[in-house]
Order: C-alpha cells, then structure tokens, then sequence
C-alpha cells in the first residue's frame, strides 16, 4: 500500500528553515565546545562534557517531575463499558529464520486468557526449518500451491508465506487482509504475560480516541557471561525508557511504541498507509505519520504507554550484536528525524512539534558530545591536566544525580508492577557508577556507527534474532 500523504503545513518553507535551522545551531555548538579546547580556559575548556551533563540533567528531571505528576493524578484505570462490544483483535508476528524461539512466542500467545481472534504469522522466505515447526508442532496444513496456511488444532492461528522482504511489508501484508479492529505486532522473539492481550483489548475498549499503544517490555539475553553483563545494563537502560515513555505520554507527546509489542487500531494504519518499508525503524517512523496525519486532519488521536501489558523480549548478548542493532536503531532515527524535519519546532504538530522533536534533534548530536566528553576527560587524565579536579567534581554530582534517578526510577517501577525491588537494588548501585564509562559509551559508539551507515548509505537491516543468532555463533 502507498503510504499516505500529507496536507503540507500553511508555511512549508518556514517550517523547513526552521527545522534545518535548529539541526545547524545544535552542530555548531558542538564545533564551539570543540574548539574550546584552545579558546577557553578553566573548566569552560570542557565545554562539551557541561553540556552533555547539562542537557541529560535536564531530561531526568523532565521526566521525574512528569512521572510524579502522572502517579499523584492517577486515577482507577478506565473500564469499557460493559454494554459495549469489546474490539476484535489480530496478532501479526513477521518471522525469517525462526525455528528456535517461535513456539515459545505462539506458546504464550495460545495461552492467553483472552485469545486473540486471530494469529498470523508472516513467514518472510524463511530458509531453516521455521514452517516445519509449523506444521508438526501446530497442524499448520497448506492447500496446493497457496501462500495461506490454518492450523487445523488452534482455529485462530494461520500462516502467511512469502519470499523475503523484510519485516515492514510482510506486517503490510497481513493487516490488510484482517478484518479486526485491532492490530498487535509481535515480534517472533516476544513472549507476553499470559493477561497481555486482555488488557490490551481493554485499553482500546476504554478508550476511543486511542490510536496506537506500547506495552512494558523487559530484555533477555543468552545465559552466557556477555549475556548477563548487557543483560544487567539492558533491564535497567529498557527501566528508565519506560518511565521516559509514561512522561512523554504524559506531554501528549511520544513518538516510540516498541514494534516488539505494540497495538494499533486497524483504521488508523488504513488513514496513514501502514508500515513504511524503506525506513530501518518501521514503528518509530509510524508514529511521526500518525502525530503528522491527526494534526493535519483534526483527529484526536492518543499514543499511549499501556503498562499492564507485559512482554519479554530477546536483546543483544554480545559486543558486536549489540552495536549492530544500535547502528541500526540510531540510523533509522536519523532517517525519521530528516524526513519530519518541517514538523521540527513547528506549533501546529502540538508538543510533538513544539518540544519533542526539537529535543531529538539535539539528540542526533548527543553521542558525539558524549564521546567528545569522554575523549577530554581521558586526556585530561593522561596529561595530568590541572583541570582533572573540577571535571571530575561535576562528574561526581553527575553521578550522584543519576544515582538518586536510578534508585527512584528502580523502587517506583517494581512498585509499579506489583514486585518487591530489594533484590535489583545492588545492582542499580553498582549500574549507576559504571555505566558512564562503559555501557554508554557502547551506546555513543553504536550512534555514531549510525552516523557513518546514514553518511555512507550502507543501511543495511538484518532481523534480531538472525543477527543475534549468526553474530553469537562466530
């Protein structure tokens, strides 16, 4: 399907400027702090560091205080009306070489207490033994020389086949030829909790103008001594984007419900075309298209966090897996920030417009201010620099901060979810202390890996757990 376009804005050019604008004083900034370096002295040498640790300060405390205000506001959750007919409900899970982990994923969705009236499953030119599995584990029966297969013991559960074409059109493919009001996308590698589906039938149930939702996610790795460490960074980094998300939900501003496990009103993928194929991050771009189209078009649209619906999914075990998926990840960010560059401190798109895309587009820059950071600060140390003592105090209160931050976010989310947080407190502790230095310079490095794929267009996109899968074997 043609993705959708959009009424332009009543000042194209004004709103062009203005987000070019933005992206160049954000980079020249980044050029001053550099040449600091030789035009500053005292700790004003450092610039790039006060700057990182300035702005990251300033999101904890965005989202601390928007968190806070939405626990003190919280309500009893809204019920539907129990006159009313709750929404159908299809799950699509897009799969390619996923014979290993697909009957844990089908496994938890058959064990749902509220099953989805239908489960497709997208096999997108597997090459292993995947529709085998299929067929001996779930009586999956295809008729001669047809795409379309059903499971003879589980009525809701089919099977799409087609030749490989990545994940955005294989989704493309199944929605539309649902009938349900509502779309999950599931990926191959995420098992849900088995109340996930009722609650987020529920939520679409109560509430009309919801458009698009994220459940709560939680990353799993390997068992394996990599796999523990980026484990151990992961379930925390996934702690704070949760919190992060029910802030900018709070805003009326996300623009991230995770593809892992996310849900969609059918008709609202219809208005905006679905998924895009040609972008490497299919649900972050979405959601740009929907915030653009509901503004463009007077829907009161809602994106929205629904916390209840928990999942696991498979994260990166391994040094090179890992900044593969972020190469990725910050690549396919840089494409949906330039393609919504007009939308970029414009009013009319609401706080989308006004903050959030203003605030990512200093995002695009904020790794290398990062590693710019970090490159000073070892230098710094090599040379013995008079300098070291301030920069490591404002470091110091850095840490302390995002000490506090961990602590709280850590004690509010298991709260949250119903479980005593004791046993995550040690290692928050020692996560808050040595993630600066290690597992967020991984993260820089990945966004700048980002950079290079976006700058060298080698923006290449290989599923996660076919890139976990062959990268862990080597």
């Amino acid at each position: 399907m043609a993705l959708t376009s959009s009424r332009p804005s009543a000042h194209p050019l004004t709103n062009f400027l203005l987000g070019q604008w933005l992206f160049v004083m954000v980079l020249i900034t980044w050029l001053v702090s550099v040449g600091g370096i030789w035009w500053f002295s005292g700790i004003a040498v450092w610039t790039a560091g006060l700057l990182y640790v300035t702005y990251d300060t300033c999101l904890i405390a965005h989202v601390t205080a928007q968190v806070r205000r939405y626990i003190s506001q919280r309500t009893v959750q809204v019920a539907p009306d129990a006159n009313a007919s709750l929404p159908t409900l299809a799950v699509l899970i897009a799969a390619r070489n996923e014979a290993n982990i697909l009957p844990a994923t089908l496994n938890a969705l058959l064990m749902q207490n509220d099953q989805p009236e239908e489960i497709i499953i997208i096999d997108d030119g597997s090459t292993d033994a995947t529709l085998t599995v299929l067929r001996q584990q779930y009586a999956v029966e295809f008729s001669s020389n047809q795409p379309w297969g059903r499971s003879t013991r589980y009525s809701n559960l089919k099977v799409l086949t087609k030749a490989n074409s990545g994940k955005a059109d294989s989704l493309n493919q199944a929605w539309q030829v649902t009938r349900a009001d509502v779309v999950v996308t599931l990926d191959a590698d995420t098992t849900v909790e088995p109340y996930a589906i009722a609650v987020m039938r529920n939520a679409f149930a109560a509430q009309p103008e919801l458009a698009a939702v994220c459940g709560r996610l939680t990353p799993r790795c390997t068992p394996t001594l990599s796999g523990r460490i980026f484990q151990w960074f992961q379930v925390f980094e996934y702690l704070r984007a949760f919190l992060a998300r029910i802030a900018w939900m709070r805003a009326d501003a996300l623009l991230l419900v995770s593809g892992a496990f996310a849900g969609y009103r059918r008709n609202v993928l219809e208005l905006i075309g679905g998924f895009d194929p040609r972008c490497l991050v299919e649900d972050y771009e979405l959601i740009h298209r929907l915030h653009r189209y509901a503004s463009d078009h007077g829907r009161d649209w809602r994106v929205c966090v629904v916390a209840d619906a928990a999942a696991s999914t498979d994260a990166p075990a391994t040094l090179n897996a890992f900044l593969r998926q972020r190469r990725r990840w910050f690549a396919g960010f840089l494409q949906t920030q330039y393609k919504n560059r007009d939308m970029t401190g414009n009013a009319q798109y609401g706080n989308v417009g006004r903050f959030m895309l203003p605030i990512k587009m200093i995002d695009t820059l904020q790794p290398i201010y990062g590693l710019t950071a970090f490159v000073l600060l070892v230098s710094f140390i090599a040379r013995g620099n008079s300098l070291l003592w301030p920069v490591l105090a404002v470091i110091g209160a850095k840490l302390i901060i995002d000490f506090g931050f961990q602590l709280w976010a850590v004690h509010l989310y298991y709260r949250w979810i119903g479980q005593r947080a004791w046993h995550q407190w040690t290692l928050a502790v020692m996560a808050s202390l040595i993630e600066p230095f290690c597992f967020q310079i991984l993260r820089h490095i990945g966004a700048l890996l980002g950079w290079f794929a976006i700058l060298t267009r080698q923006l290449d996109w290989i599923p996660q757990r076919s890139m976990v899968s062959s990268l862990e074997q080597q």
